[in-house]
């Protein structure tokens, strides 16, 4: 085989296999090959640990992967004690030769290390290994693990990790959440519990918001305030629903945000926020605390299709209790529908209800239903969907069955019975919510309120053809508006089903429909309000 050919096939030259990287393609060896010609052979004085280093090497299949590998205990210095939990003790070292990059085939020099030391491990060789296997497939996500290290003058072996992923916290020892940016959770729910001031001057209200604040979890978390009234600035009103106002505001200090650079939260000032003022809340309510609740089931930033919630404040002239929220600044739904070349692409539209079901996905995992689900309440905000309003969102079982909330056409036919509200009625609203992303058409846009519950009760459903739509959109869609709850699929299947849509087909069904539909958006708009005990459907239909 001439060289010219066995460069063309990526084939090794020294052992005639094929390697799959492109960047061996200079030196035309396979990465094993690199490894045995480049690496002298170790030697731990224990067989099943050179076996097992051995084993890691020859997994290496890139040019730029870590090798693992047994270091001398001569080649660290400057060994620092940073902390002895139950198991293990945790040093900083500073190595003479670094770790192998395989890209230059030589060491960084005077790299630091942390040495995660066995206290229980001193001769117990095969426990030392159980606990190395352990370490790495429990961190392989988190800690760049780069070997083994043996003093044999004392018998003990350490994993070699690089300074930075040590999983144990430099002042508490407790395992840190975030281990890439060293943050630890019980060091910052401490500090919040010491830094809490109470402003609020309602005691409820402060043992609230202590209880918000230590469910951080993560870094991104957000940090739950009570924001005093005179940090709102420019306040500006937007909105009226049927149960709430909503204004505009800057909050001119801004929230906590966690540094990474720094390893402390500071603020972010003059951000842009919204106000949601519930009427008549000068006495706190449950009903308040519970949509606060309702909101903060997603307090990570990092959690896109729920709105964000920061904190509470109070108006000082009409004491009434305040919500601050996530600015959208997209608008709503119905707003991204008005649109006509958001309506007629059916890529985008897939995209949009698949973050709209992962949103109410995350509603129904953590045992809640929305209760009040529709295009008006399912806001854009900096381009990603988040579902607002929450106001009546509660834990399955805790329902309210004696007042019925909502817009009318995306009300389940059983809620209309007054049967139990459960988490299928919220997949009917998102059955609705298809029905309008597909057509720009409101559900029963042209049947009189009156008599439509009784429509919804015996069965009746929006028209659509499938010039319109898909068949299997259509299909789904008919699965989440079926007269039977108990055959409404739920939001994780609806949610792998979106995942697995061929989007190039639905492609080509948006240029087919551009050129034979003749689709207008309707301008209704979805207001909530509590629907007349007459509309309701005493019955057993």
């Amino acid at each position: 085989m001439s060289s010219k050919n066995s460069l063309s096939k990526n084939i090794c030259k020294n052992c005639g296999n094929k390697y799959t990287n492109k960047k061996n393609a200079k030196s035309r060896r396979c990465i094993v090959c690199i490894n045995n010609n480049n690496f002298t052979k170790w030697a731990s004085e224990n067989e099943m640990i050179d076996n097992f280093i051995q084993e890691m090497q020859l997994k290496i299949d890139k040019m730029d992967d870590d090798i693992v590998e047994l270091v001398p205990y001569y080649k660290f210095n400057n060994i620092k004690d940073l902390s002895e939990g139950n198991s293990c003790t945790v040093y900083l070292v500073t190595s003479t030769d670094g770790n192998y990059i395989v890209r230059y085939l030589s060491r960084h020099t005077k790299m630091k290390f942390g040495l995660k030391r066995c206290l229980n491990y001193v001769t117990r060789d095969n426990e030392f290994l159980i606990f190395l296997i352990e370490s790495i497939n429990a961190n392989k996500d988190l800690l760049k693990i780069y070997g083994t290290f043996d003093n044999l003058e004392m018998n003990k072996y350490a994993i070699v990790i690089r300074d930075g992923f040590c999983e144990e916290c430099e002042k508490c020892g407790e395992k840190y959440k975030n281990v890439r940016f060293k943050w630890c959770k019980s060091c910052q729910v401490d500090k919040l519990k010491k830094n809490f001031i109470k402003l609020s001057g309602n005691k409820e209200i402060d043992n609230f918001i202590q209880e918000m604040r230590l469910k951080i979890n993560n870094l991104s978390d957000i940090i739950f305030e009570w924001i005093p009234y005179d940090q709102l600035i420019d306040i500006t009103r937007i909105g009226e629903g049927g149960f709430a106002t909503v204004f505009s505001t800057e909050w001119e200090d801004g929230p906590l945000n966690y540094n990474i650079f720094k390893s402390e939260y500071e603020r972010l000032p003059k951000r842009k926020f919204a106000l949601k003022r519930l009427e008549d809340t000068k006495n706190i309510t449950n009903e308040f605390l519970n949509e606060v609740k309702a909101y903060s089931i997603s307090t990570n930033l990092l959690d896109n299709n729920i709105l964000k919630i920061y904190g509470m404040s109070q108006d000082p002239i009409t004491k009434d209790y305040i919500m601050v929220l996530d600015y959208a600044d997209g608008g709503s739904l119905s707003d991204w529908m008005k649109n006509e070349n958001n309506y007629k692409d059916w890529k985008s539209k897939i995209i949009i209800l698949r973050d709209i079901i992962n949103g109410l996905k995350e509603i129904h995992q953590n045992q809640m239903i929305h209760r009040d689900f529709h295009p008006g309440n399912i806001l854009f905000n900096c381009n990603q969907i988040c579902i607002a309003d929450m106001g009546l969102c509660g834990k399955v079982g805790e329902v309210d069955e004696t007042k019925i909330y909502g817009f009318l056409p995306y009300i389940a036919p059983e809620v209309l019975r007054r049967k139990p509200y459960t988490q299928k009625a919220d997949i009917y609203s998102f059955g609705m919510i298809m029905y309008f992303v597909a057509t720009g058409r409101q559900p029963f846009d042209n049947s009189t309120h009156y008599n439509l519950a009784l429509d919804i009760c015996n069965g009746v459903r929006p028209e659509i053809s499938e010039s319109e739509a898909p068949k299997l959109y259509i299909d789904l869609m008919k699965r989440c508006w079926d007269l039977n709850p108990d055959n409404r699929p739920n939001a994780n299947e609806i949610y792998d089903l979106f995942l697995s849509y061929d989007v190039k087909k639905l492609q080509k069904f948006s240029s087919i429909e551009d050129c034979c539909s003749s689709q207008t958006y309707s301008q209704s708009v979805c207001i909530s309000r509590l629907v007349d005990n007459s509309e309701c459907v005493d019955c057993s239909i």
